[in-house]
């Protein structure tokens, strides 16, 4: 069992900057893949990224690549996100989930946070 908790969501102008952080205990990441979704408003929730833990591997939607930054640290046994050149279509919900395949679908991650919400003013 992993849990999964996220924080470093705000409010932010377009064009800033934030970072969200996904911290985990119980079971540590090392045999898994860690990813970042987005939910907002009356849409589904969409990939953003993921890295693999072991080897550092990232994927990124194309909507963020450029712009957000996924990395790990194995010590603490946490995910960043680092987002930056922040958009108003940015805003939403952002969960961070984990499971054991190389995957951008939400089915295929068995552990969530709760989210954080960032949102960002025009």
């Amino acid at each position: 069992q992993v849990q999964l908790v996220e924080s470093g969501g705000g409010l932010v102008q377009a064009g800033g900057s934030l970072r969200l952080s996904c911290a985990a205990s119980g079971r540590t990441f090392s045999s898994y893949v860690v990813g970042w979704f987005r939910q907002a408003p009356g849409k589904e929730r969409e990939f953003v990224t993921t890295i693999s833990w072991s080897r550092g591997n990232t994927n990124y939607a194309d909507s963020v690549k450029g712009r957000f930054t996924i990395s790990r640290d194995n010590a603490k046994n946490t995910v960043y996100l680092q987002m930056n050149g922040l958009k108003p279509e940015d805003t939403a919900v952002y969960y961070c989930a984990s499971g054991n395949r190389w995957s951008i679908f939400t089915s295929d991650y068995m552990y969530w946070g709760q989210g954080t919400q960032v949102t960002v003013s025009s």
